[in-house]
């Protein structure tokens, strides 16, 4: 089977584990949304995937090839990031060119017509651009990479509304025409939520949960009402988390509704509540 395995790997920085026993697999063909707080490992994994730092114990495998110094199966990924790895003084167009030399799947003209439709300027040195069209500069290079596997870090950082609609728009289009994987790590959950097939949450280092994000939510509701009448309807519940403003509290809740007394209202938990619920330190799995 396609895709990239993680066995047991774990990143130690001195004394403190940034990655600690991590094993899973991201399946070829879909698009995940990688989750977690700062500091909570993202950056790390990606790293480690990419053979921009090297692990401490456990094993990578892309399509079943030992990622480790292995051009052939790390020229499957694509890593988009915050720090740009091409030299600032080049302009963009020249950065199309050096990174077709690496990605030789990399779709010139398909970069360059994205540049247009962003306003790119492909002219302008890289060290020139603004945080918004810096991050455009390099989603656009993730995009017509080519690779398999792509990963974006953060990637509408700096984004206005219709730029963000826009990149969200070419990641469905361009998913739909080369069947590749995309990963987006981000904080805008919400944002991005409608696309996301599976979702990888991480907390201080450790896998708390991957699964479909249509399992994840269909799983699990929210009750609202009374703080009274709340903790009375989840008593002997698996209880996710909560929240109370003023007198009204929220509880999130695995499993499904019943017996809902008057005075309490149901509702479908997003993702992206779920997420905070769950990497809160007072969070139960199971």
């Amino acid at each position: 089977m396609r895709g990239i395995e993680l066995k047991n790997l774990t990143k130690y920085y001195k004394d403190t584990a940034a990655l600690n026993d991590v094993s899973l697999t991201i399946e070829y063909g879909k698009i995940y949304g990688l989750l977690g707080r700062n500091g909570a490992g993202k950056s790390t994994m990606v790293n480690l995937i990419s053979n921009r730092i090297f692990a401490t114990s456990g094993e990578i495998f892309i399509d079943g090839e030992p990622s480790v110094e292995n051009d052939s199966a790390l020229r499957k990924v694509f890593t988009m990031s915050e720090h740009n790895l091409l030299p600032m003084s080049k302009k963009f167009k020249q950065a199309v060119k050096l990174t077709k030399e690496f990605y030789p799947d990399f779709d010139e003209q398909y970069a360059l017509g994205l540049a247009a439709k962003f306003e790119l300027d492909i002219n302008k040195k890289l060290v020139g651009l603004s945080t918004g069209y810096s991050s455009i500069s390099k989603l656009i290079l993730a995009l017509a990479s080519g690779a398999d596997y792509v990963f974006f870090d953060e990637p509408v950082l700096g984004l206005d509304a219709n730029h963000r609609e826009l990149f969200y728009k070419e990641l469905i289009e361009r998913y739909t025409e080369t069947g590749s994987t995309y990963i987006i790590s981000t904080h805008l959950i919400d944002e991005c939520a409608s696309i996301i097939e599976r979702a990888i949450i991480i907390d201080k280092g450790r896998l708390i949960v991957s699964d479909d994000t249509e399992s994840i939510m269909a799983g699990s509701y929210t009750v609202t009402g009374a703080a009274e009448l709340v903790d009375r309807y989840t008593a002997g519940k698996h209880v996710i988390g909560s929240s109370v403003v003023g007198g009204i509290k929220s509880a999130y809740v695995k499993g499904k509704p019943e017996n809902v007394p008057q005075g309490l209202e149901i509702s479908k938990a997003s993702l992206q509540s779920l997420f905070i619920q769950m990497t809160n330190d007072q969070y139960i799995g199971g």
